[in-house]
């Protein structure tokens, strides 16, 4: 099979296409023969040597078909979504033209999608589920702050969280992107930036905050819920430093509920992705009720170009890979 490897596994990177030996089949695990998948920050900051955990072949999620299943949970040539569960980290991830990953991440997805199409759901939206619903605990009638609104996960966020009901407030750096996020169906857009609890006219009666920028804005996200929200900590847009001399007793507000959810949980006792509903958002992906197309689609072999547009922060939206025709 092709593949895509990092030339310096654990350091800096580039990507050199080789060919591997399709994984053979092992109890317990698929091998899926990979259709498309999406390009996500993590990759990034793995081709960088910034992750603690790195394999020859990155990438942490894809769909595709089941080439093998000997456990029997999935059958030959049926359409899967597959999601972490060490790929890209302790094994071969989805940069390749097949994977194998452990049963307890997979789900299987039927739908009329183009692969491309059904590539910009899993990661994204399994993630941004698990956030809203399970961590925040999020209903119709709340009101939601998403930092870092234009990713491709706080896109996925404000569908799911503008069609349960409630209402939504976004951030961007780049408040040209606004009229993206309104057409989404937030009804506020705020400039992202320090000091957002002192310029947020809402802070104060938010009940839930959608944290992606990471770190450096984590204390003003908890200063922006009242007594009993939650905030959830779930991507690293803004880097990834540690916040210094982080001293809970006298930093912390009383009564806010704080939480991290990383995707690479999916697939643990706690975190099974049988629990996060794929083939209904699938389908509300088809049918238009979510914005979810990619905002690109490239080839097996414009990789570089792909990481390149979202190192630059030109992706606007989920980038694709597609693999062959």
């Amino acid at each position: 099979m092709k593949a895509i490897l990092l030339s310096n596994p654990g350091g800096p990177s580039t990507f050199l296409f080789n060919d591997l030996p399709i994984p053979t089949p092992l109890l317990g695990h698929v091998v899926i023969e990979i259709k498309a998948f999406g390009i996500n920050h993590a990759e990034m900051h793995m081709r960088k040597g910034e992750w603690a955990e790195i394999a020859e072949v990155s990438g942490i999620e894809c769909v595709g078909i089941v080439h093998s299943c000997p456990s029997g949970e999935f059958s030959v040539g049926s359409k899967v979504a597959a999601i972490m569960g060490g790929m890209g980290r302790t094994i071969n991830g989805s940069y390749a033209e097949y994977t194998r990953v452990s049963a307890n991440n997979v789900a299987a997805v039927e739908t009329d999608l183009k692969w491309e199409e059904l590539a910009a759901i899993p990661e994204s939206y399994a993630t941004a589920w698990t956030t809203l619903f399970r961590n925040l605990e999020l209903s119709s009638s709340q009101t939601l702050l998403v930092r870092g609104g234009t990713s491709s996960l706080g896109q996925a966020a404000i569908n799911l969280a503008v069609n349960c009901g409630a209402r939504v407030i976004a951030t961007t750096r780049n408040m040209d992107k606004s009229p993206m996020l309104f057409e989404l169906g937030v009804q506020q857009v705020v400039q992202e930036g320090p000091q957002l609890s002192e310029r947020l006219s809402d802070a104060g009666t938010i009940d839930a905050v959608l944290n992606l920028v990471g770190n450096s804005v984590l204390l003003d996200s908890l200063a922006i819920v009242h007594r009993g929200g939650r905030v959830c900590l779930a991507g690293f847009l803004g880097g990834l430093d540690p916040i210094l001399d982080f001293n809970p007793l006298l930093q912390m507000p009383s009564g806010v509920h704080f939480s991290f959810f990383g995707s690479f949980h999916f697939g643990t006792p706690g975190f099974p992705l049988s629990d996060v509903p794929l083939q209904t958002i699938a389908n509300e992906v088809s049918t238009g009720r979510y914005k979810a197309k990619p905002s690109m689609v490239f080839r097996f072999d414009e990789i570089a170009e792909a990481h390149k547009m979202m190192e630059e922060n030109r992706a606007g939206g989920k980038l694709v890979v597609k693999i062959g025709d």
